[in-house]
């Protein structure tokens, strides 16, 4: 038997309709901007394997530091216990986080990081017996797939057979360009009720949601004036997060700076999983007690992983070095060319660009939406030519690797070029 006919056998894949998905293509080999398959055939990542891939895979101070890691301490428990790596990598992040972060929880992916982030913001209203239960977030949001992150999610097809277990979330418009009183309309009547929690939200860009993009300074307002109300802040930044935008933080474009603050995907370099949500000093503060009832219960068997923790401060190592963000500005640059080339398709709804990050939104007859039968049609052409995209629904993007080369871009971009004229 083949090696996809084994997993059809064995194997449950993510956002995958089983009865109809071709046979998953297998991967043998990551090197750079590329896998390889069982036949030998080379693809370029063009989305980072699902935004998580910083560096290139394999890439070789990566492995080096994790392959030492393994040879002293594998793994230890994190409740009445520590160790250097995590200790370290939590200085190191807070040394890169806005100056109003103060501590770091860890836990193992992006869902569980918002998850930590939106029981901190009740429970810190809760330790205080101050009975405040409802969140504000962003309509077409996403922010995972437990229970928490799919309630302040877009109430969509990832959530629908779980909508009546949901908790109830006030969701409002997104400030997108010509939307932003919308929006802020919006908040400003919901933070007249004085039972609101926190306002959770992607910066700048909603990832799963199309790759939309709205502007810092509306957001500033929109933290602004949750401050004045005294509602907590919360910033999903598990795709945004290590140089995606532009920036090490989106929340760096910000003035007004988050309470709290979601991290995962590129944590590690793309190499293992982990998650970490920061927070100020106050909400820390609101769970210190002789109370036992006032601890944060919440942890994982993982948590603060010394192999993973390592891999993480290994690519921070990365950071330190120059080249990354001449990389990350060299990618930046040329997504701006051809945004300027391509935006003004016939084919094409909208552009939008933010840091490495650029998305084609495509004319469709049917909506703009995760479910859209172009996505098959996208995916097929581009795995034909050797690139992997994966389309939410009818909008291409790339966000690849920053070790991705020009010539690799060039393609990727004519790629686009040529499906966009084929419709």
């Amino acid at each position: 038997m083949t090696i996809q006919e084994r997993d059809k056998n064995a194997v449950w894949h993510p956002f995958t309709q089983l009865k109809t998905a071709p046979l998953p293509i297998s991967i043998v080999k990551g090197e750079g901007a590329y896998f390889y398959d069982d036949k030998g055939n080379r693809f370029i990542d063009a989305i980072a394997s699902w935004w998580v891939n910083l560096h290139g895979h394999c890439h070789p101070y990566l492995t080096i530091k994790i392959s030492e890691q393994l040879q002293t301490l594998e793994h230890t428990l994190f409740s009445g216990f520590t160790h250097e790596p995590a200790v370290k990598l939590a200085e190191r992040l807070l040394g890169r986080l806005p100056d109003n972060q103060s501590k770091i929880f860890y836990s193992d992916n992006g869902s569980t990081a918002v998850e930590v982030a939106l029981k901190m913001a009740f429970q810190y209203w809760s330790n205080q017996s101050i009975s405040k239960t409802k969140v504000i977030a962003f309509e077409n949001g996403y922010h995972g797939d437990t229970f928490g992150g799919m309630s302040v999610g877009a109430r969509n097809a990832f959530n629908l057979p779980f909508s009546k277990l949901l908790f109830d979330v006030i969701h409002i418009p997104v400030p997108v360009h010509g939307q932003e009183k919308v929006s802020l309309n919006s908040l400003n009547k919901a933070l007249e009720q004085h039972d609101i929690a926190s306002f959770i939200f992607e910066p700048l860009i909603q990832g799963a949601g199309g790759m939309v993009i709205y502007s810092p300074q509306v957001l500033d307002e929109l933290i602004y004036n949750c401050r004045q109300k005294n509602v907590i802040t919360i910033a999903d930044e598990v795709m945004t997060g290590f140089g995606r935008t532009g920036k090490f933080f989106a929340s760096e474009y910000l003035n007004e700076k988050p309470d709290i603050i979601c991290m995962s995907k590129g944590l590690t370099g793309g190499v293992m999983p982990l998650g970490a949500t920061a927070c100020a000093q106050f909400i820390y503060d609101k769970f210190l007690s002789d109370d036992k009832l006032k601890t944060f219960y919440h942890g994982h068997s993982y948590t603060a992983n010394p192999t993973a923790c390592s891999a993480a401060l290994a690519s921070l190592d990365l950071f330190d070095n120059p080249d990354t963000f001449e990389n990350i500005n060299r990618i930046t640059e040329s997504h701006k060319r051809f945004f300027l080339k391509i935006k003004l398709h016939k084919a094409l709804i909208d552009v939008r660009q933010l840091g490495t990050i650029i998305a084609f939104e495509i004319k469709t007859d049917e909506e703009t939406n995760y479910l859209n039968s172009l996505a098959g049609n996208i995916s097929d052409f581009f795995i034909a030519r050797g690139i992997i995209i994966r389309p939410l629904g009818n909008v291409i993007y790339i966000l690849p690797p920053y070790c991705i080369s020009n010539n690799d871009l060039d393609y990727i971009y004519k790629t686009i070029e040529d499906f966009l004229n084929s419709l």
